[in-house]
């Protein structure tokens, strides 16, 4: 009877969250949302976001580069890269160049001149992943999330 009592007041895993922490969906975002907030401080000094930040380091790398290409390399959908580039044009730190069907997309001066502040903020980020994880660790963990997203996509 003890057993009964204790099992019946003890919460089942459905009622604790349990089954949460083996599920790779909600451990990814919460993952995700540790990392955001990482990235966040780190690219806080830039004055943008970190996806606008790695957007404008790639066109730096690349001047020229087609829109569809950074949404290649960003993977995100063409309508958020539109939206992307559409803000960062308003912060003259990416012009557009319209040639035929294609839309080239090239750093101003001024995006030009935040190259080093971007990579910084990247060593940062980075840095700040490091020393929470290891440098094993953050190097596993990111071959394994760019792997498992391969096998996901495909």
């Amino acid at each position: 009877m003890t057993n009964e009592i204790n099992n019946a007041t003890k919460p089942s895993s459905e009622e604790d969250g349990a089954f949460l922490h083996s599920c790779m969906y909600f451990t990814t975002n919460r993952l995700s949302r540790a990392i955001t907030r990482l990235a966040d401080d780190a690219f806080a000094v830039t004055g943008l976001a970190p996806a606008y930040g790695y957007l404008v380091r790639l066109v730096i790398a690349n001047p020229g580069i087609t829109q569809k290409e950074l949404s290649e390399k960003l993977y995100i959908t063409p309508s958020t890269l539109t939206r992307f580039i559409d803000k960062l044009e308003g912060k003259q730190l990416v012009e557009r160049h319209v040639q035929g069907k294609t839309v080239l997309v090239y750093p101003t001066e001024k995006g030009t001149a935040m190259k080093e502040t971007l990579r910084e903020a990247s060593k940062r980020l980075k840095a700040a992943y490091v020393a929470k994880l290891g440098k094993e660790l953050a190097d596993m963990l990111t071959s394994m999330q760019e792997s498992s997203s391969e096998l996901l996509e495909n």
